[in-house]
């Protein structure tokens, strides 16, 4: 009896085995790729599916996930042994990542698309020498509203707190944006903030907080798109998209001026595959693929190539691309001190815990 089940696990691991071997696809390597969530071209509809085309190309299994906030990516790599070979972190948070050591330098020579990214994306005052970052996306914070559910004019961040909007307002769930907008209304720098401008901030938070209905990030998709809230601010891309789900959604550049940000390709220290992720750096530089993101992500490209293969619709479109006098309105974030980024991180939880 023992040797026919001997003889039955043998047979049933045979034909496991054949079919992983005829299933399953073997690749030269593989990398780990930590992004933004909805952040690049999947294949749904007809776009391209940016990582299979990656895999097809250079026979590289790419293992991907997502994150909602610059401080959860920092969370993941200042104190996880989890290991990424390309991560996308905005402006600020890469200035950081630098200062602690925690992205390496990249090998340009490996870079050649390189040459597609505009000069005026360069030399950023996060990455003066353009040594640790190659831009992906940029855009603004902008606000998003449902035209059904607000009455009059929507004209900037004030707005987060009529009254009338009670229990309809969505809010950032993330320290830097939440507390930048409290802060250009009560006078403060959120370019490089001081805890005397953070604790004016918190109490321009607390006094918002009775009408806010949820603090969101990745959740805003379905709040907005489902008509579920009024108005919240966020990201110019995702609105873009989630303009595209609802007819009924509108957007309002903020009359104050707003954050203008740069989210840029990073190589962490604790990569594996520097040759892999440097590949992929650069085959997200191509031409017809920074076009096809730069289409399904809506936010605005700093890849002149494929600006050029845009619409003219989507070129001419000032949400994703304000003007020039709009921008100028607008404030970059910068890395803070230890001191200062901490005490921010625990002012804006506490208004969680009030």
């Amino acid at each position: 009896m023992k040797k026919i089940i001997c003889l039955l696990i043998v047979c049933l691991l045979t034909v496991s085995c054949c079919l992983c071997l005829g299933g399953c696809k073997k690749y030269d390597s593989e990398i780990n790729v930590y992004n933004w969530g909805e952040f690049i071209s999947d294949g749904s509809g007809d776009t391209m599916d940016v990582i299979a085309e990656f895999e097809k190309k250079y026979n590289i299994k790419v293992n991907y996930t997502t994150y909602e906030t610059n401080e959860t990516l920092y969370n993941m790599l200042a104190s996880s042994n989890s290991s990424y070979d390309v991560v996308i972190p905005s402006d600020y948070m890469i200035e950081k990542l630098i200062a602690e050591d925690l992205i390496q330098e990249i090998n340009f020579d490996n870079i050649p698309n390189y040459k597609n990214i505009a000069d005026k994306h360069k030399n950023m005052d996060f990455d003066p020498e353009n040594k640790f970052s190659v831009p992906y996306s940029w855009g603004v914070v902008a606000l998003c509203y449902n035209k059904t559910m607000v009455d009059g004019e929507v004209k900037g961040f004030s707005d987060l707190w009529r009254d009338d909007l009670s229990g309809e307002i969505l809010m950032f769930n993330n320290s830097r944006d939440a507390m930048a907008i409290a802060m250009q209304l009560t006078g403060g720098n959120p370019t490089n903030a001081s805890k005397e401008d953070i604790d004016n901030a918190y109490d321009k938070l607390i006094e918002q907080k009775p009408l806010v209905k949820k603090y969101v990030m990745d959740m805003i998709f379905s709040e907005m798109e489902g008509s579920q809230a009024a108005i919240a601010p966020y990201y110019a891309g995702d609105i873009y998209t989630m303009m595209g789900n609802n007819e009924d959604l509108d957007y309002c550049l903020p009359e104050e001026g707003s954050n203008m940000f740069m989210d840029s390709m990073c190589i962490p220290t604790c990569a594996n595959n520097k040759e892999g992720a440097e590949k992929f750096i650069n085959f997200m530089l191509e031409a017809e693929v920074a076009k096809a993101n730069a289409e399904y992500i809506g936010y605005s490209t700093p890849n002149t190539a494929a600006f050029e293969l845009l619409s003219d619709d989507m070129k001419n479109n000032e949400l994703i691309y304000p003007s020039e006098e709009y921008l100028s309105k607008c404030y970059t974030f910068s890395n803070l001190s230890e001191d200062v980024y901490n005490y921010m991180q625990e002012k804006f939880i506490d208004i969680g815990a009030e």
